[in-house]
């Protein structure tokens, strides 16, 4: 059985970004786009998004059922590791010195500065419930009911 690799992979990423904006997340291709999105007042939730098993088994669905929460975000945005490379790297320039980068990872920014992160040692062998548990930890200390 021949497989085209690069049919797979673009299957795979194509999957992976829509799992992200079918939860309402909005994609940051471009610095550009993460410029523009991390001036937006308010609270922001970034999910650095990965191809990796730990993101489509834990991070993603953990993304997309931590939004159904009393207390949430006023924005939900994603960039995609090992993808669109510059928005990612860009991003990480405004998460701060102390960001190690990660992905797949969760960084909550209030008001365009970062406030609290889930890295991937704290996603990655962990349960989804368990990271639902953590964004929902941050929503309850930073964001407002909705």
């Amino acid at each position: 059985m021949n497989m085209d690799y690069d049919l797979f992979m673009t299957d795979m990423l194509r999957q992976a970004r829509g799992e992200m904006v079918a939860s309402g997340y909005e994609e940051l291709t471009t610095p550009e786009a993460v410029d523009e999105a991390f001036k937006r007042p308010g609270t922001t939730l970034v999910m650095v998004n990965s191809v990796c098993g730990c993101a489509g088994g834990i991070a993603r669905p953990a993304a997309a059922h931590a939004v159904h929460y009393d207390k949430r975000p006023t924005h939900l945005v994603t960039v995609f590791a090992g993808q669109d490379k510059e928005a990612t790297a860009q991003a990480r320039m405004h998460f701060g010195e102390d960001h190690l980068p990660s992905s797949p990872s969760f960084v909550l920014l209030k008001d365009g500065q970062a406030v609290a992160e889930i890295g991937r040692h704290e996603i990655e062998g962990h349960d989804p419930m368990s990271v639902i548990t953590n964004i929902q930890a941050l929503f309850e200390e930073y964001c407002e009911e909705v």
